[in-house]
């Protein structure tokens, strides 16, 4: 990026869910860690360059411990021979005795206040994802708490560019029709103007592609309903508006921001036991039955407290090779004693080897038990939480909360159906006729799923209903779902309430992120009505 063309600002995010209880562990083990070491690997190869270019650099790698990061810059930049001014923001951390790890997500302002005093490179603990480009750009502006449609659009430049080369071809629906076929996308860039409408693009000569399609991929990835709830404004997702602008360049424009809830999100993580896993190969006759066996059998050495059985029927009848004739068998325990998680579950599978089903093998080796977290997200006042600046030099300049702020709505569900698209059908896959983008947030999901043209949005808002998810979904029909439409993305967005349990860290769910499901859904075999399919014929 440094490199292949001009930038004002570089920004990284290296937080998730996931990655605040692996700093948390870290942070046990020793006090001076808790922050992304990774980051201040791949600076070392950089920084010069960056401050030669006057690009600046803004990044959430402090994680648990910004004040330390900062202070490995520091001493970084000094073997190196460069001045580097760097500057921190602090305050996410909340006291939660009974919590390994308990965060809020800070807004932008303190960024921009650490830009102003003229860090090179600014530092956060958990701020939200689209914070490291807002900040920039309220710096860059000297916008103000109530410049909201302005922040709102900054908003969802960041939430574009927070997963890198997923809004430039990664990850996409259609990857078989970008320019080099999805092998290198490019990183993208944003061009925030002073309206807050800006511009997705990419460094001359690099893969992938950004077109409306590549960049709604990731509108809606992690989203809920159309009022995406941040600490600085509530971003209006139904207000945005996508243009081509070019070759690789598409606008953004018409976002919408009203005032901020009165609380922040917190994530919070804790310990919650010890894990194991172990995977029987079962092939040939009698799927259903060797599976009984096996779980009989490891009940009866372990007892039945904690353990999770999923038959994945992968096998083919009439293979003519092992793999293609076999089902898979997990078996998962979790408990609070590490030694029943541990060698005595794991050696228990392996004793089974000579005297269960015929064919018996497994295709993991017995291991102790992994500690395992559960996330869970909560709420604090806004002006609970002292969000502090640290400029370059040490002075602390504390962050005032939004004076304006407004009640938390939920958005109405929208149920779908209504008028189809009429005349002759054919079967194949859903997939040919959408786009879907799928992931996580805690335990829920969410699947976010655009269609190519008008009338195949026509048909998908009232064809894909909650109760035809649960059709093609099965695992979706028990739980709670939410939909909503977004026709300016020619979308519907279903948050799926309980799918991923305790969340990532906990889950033993075959794709514990959700980040397959839309793929799955697209890979339904279904009616496809022929007047949608002429529109998106290639």
């Amino acid at each position: 990026m440094l490199d292949g063309g001009e930038l004002d600002v570089l920004t990284g995010d290296y937080l998730a869910e996931l990655t605040m209880l692996i700093l948390g562990r870290d942070r046990l083990r020793d006090p001076d860690l808790g922050y992304a070491k990774t980051f201040l690997r791949q600076l070392e190869t950089c920084l010069g360059t960056a401050l030669d270019r006057g690009v600046r650099i803004v990044t959430n790698a402090g994680g648990l411990n910004p004040a330390g990061l900062a202070a490995a810059i520091e001493a970084l930049a000094g073997r190196l021979g460069l001045s580097a001014q760097v500057g921190y923001v602090e305050g996410d951390a909340l006291r939660r005795p009974d919590a390994l790890t308990a965060n809020a997500y800070l807004g932008a302002f303190g960024i921009a206040a650490c830009l102003d005093a003229g860090a090179d490179v600014v530092v956060t603990g958990r701020v939200t994802d689209a914070s490291l480009v807002v900040g920039p750009a309220i710096a860059r502006y000297g916008w103000g708490r109530d410049d909201l449609d302005e922040l709102a659009g900054a908003t969802v430049a960041g939430h574009l560019l927070e997963c890198g080369a997923q809004v430039t071809g990664g990850n996409f629906s259609f990857f078989t029709e970008l320019p080099d076929g999805g092998h290198r996308p490019g990183f993208p860039i944003a061009e925030v103007h002073s309206d807050g409408s800006s511009v997705v693009t990419k460094h001359p000569g690099t893969g992938g592609a950004v077109t409306v399609e590549t960049v709604t991929a990731q509108l809606l990835y992690e989203i809920g309903g159309p009022a995406y709830l941040g600490p600085d404004v509530v971003t209006r997702l139904d207000s945005v508006t996508l243009r081509p602008d070019g070759p690789d360049r598409v606008r953004i424009s018409g976002v919408r921001g009203t005032p901020p809830p009165a609380t922040l999100k917190v994530g919070v993580n804790n310990l919650g036991g010890f894990r194991n896993s172990m995977t029987f190969v079962l092939c040939g006759l009698d799927i259903e039955a060797k599976a009984a066996l096996v779980r009989g059998q490891i009940e009866e050495a372990v007892g039945k407290d904690g353990l999770e059985f999923t038959l994945a029927r992968t096998d083919h009848p009439d293979a003519a090779d092992t793999e293609v004739a076999s089902a898979l068998l997990h078996v998962h325990l979790r408990d609070g004693d590490k030694a029943r998680a541990g060698r005595a579950f794991s050696a228990a599978a392996v004793e089974l080897a000579l005297a269960s089903y015929p064919g018996c093998t497994l295709t993991t080796l017995p291991g102790d038990a992994t500690p395992y977290g559960v996330f869970t997200a909560d709420t604090v006042p806004q002006d609970a939480v002292a969000h502090v600046a640290v400029r370059p030099g040490g002075e602390r300049v504390p962050i005032a909360p939004p004076v304006r702020t407004a009640p938390t709505v939920r958005d109405e569900t929208v149920p779908g159906g209504g008028a189809a698209v009429d005349g002759p059908t054919r079967r194949g896959a859903l997939g040919e006729l959408v786009g879907a983008r799928s992931g996580d947030k805690g335990g829920d999901a969410n699947l976010g799923v655009w269609a190519r043209t008008d009338v195949g949005y026509a048909w998908l808002r009232a064809w894909l209903t909650v109760e035809r998810l649960a059709e093609l979904l099965p695992e979706t029909a028990s739980l709670s779902v939410r939909r909503y439409e977004l026709p300016n993305l020619r979308a519907v967005n279903f948050v799926i309430e309980g799918l991923l349990g305790a969340g990532v860290a906990a889950s033993t769910r075959f794709d514990p992120q959700a980040k397959a499901l839309g793929e799955l859904l697209r890979a339904r075999i279904v009616d496809l009505p022929a007047e949608v399919l002429t529109g998106v014929a290639r």
